[in-house]
């Protein structure tokens, strides 16, 4: 083993970095795929409030924050692990390069977010106009899915940037650790 290759980053020598391009482009597809897959797995599993639909309009069925509730932290807990999972991804294929996985990370949670937002909702979707058309007697259904909470829209982002900022951390506290270890040593070689 040479000299050259123990001063090589860790990792570098069992795969070499992508280029910036290839990260944006992978977050961006990875984002879009990951955002219609959780689309519809936030239709599976967000509740639905129930609305009563009469011949004059629809109304709530009664007081029920707790269905808006939990469709909006379902929504925000799946972009959450997303966000997680896809920026320690992006960050695996450049990770010395942590400003482009952050823009790759932010690009793919636009994308992944509003796309998780329109398959969800086009799948939870109830033709609520054509009810009241065409009932004659009041009846409960499942109201459309919704995101009442728009900040709910950003914890994609939130994720990625969180991470991004960990990551950086880490890496700023090992290269003063390392920093300081080499001056310690520098003084005893001098001395001897």
């Amino acid at each position: 083993m040479t000299d050259d290759h123990r001063s090589a980053p860790q990792g570098s020598a069992e795969r070499p970095e992508r280029p910036e391009r290839t990260v944006l482009v992978a977050g961006l597809l990875v984002g879009a795929l990951s955002g219609v897959a959780l689309g519809v797995l936030w239709w599976q599993l967000a509740p639905r409030a129930s609305v009563v639909i009469r011949p004059e309009g629809v109304r709530p069925q009664g007081f029920q924050p707790e269905e808006f509730l939990a469709a909006d932290v379902s929504f925000a807990a799946l972009a959450l692990v997303a966000g997680v999972i896809l920026t320690v991804a992006l960050a695996a294929m450049r990770r010395q390069h942590l400003v482009g996985v952050l823009i790759a990370g932010l690009l793919a949670s636009v994308v992944g977010t509003v796309a998780m937002w329109q398959v969800g909702t086009r799948l939870g979707s109830v033709d609520i106009e054509g009810l009241i058309a065409t009932t004659e007697e009041e009846f409960v259904t499942q109201g459309p899915l919704e995101v009442t909470m728009p900040g709910v829209f950003l914890m994609w982002a939130i994720a990625s940037a969180t991470v991004v900022a960990v990551l950086a951390l880490g890496d700023w506290i090992v290269a003063r650790a390392r920093a300081a270890a080499s001056a310690e040593a520098s003084p005893s070689e001098v001395t001897n």
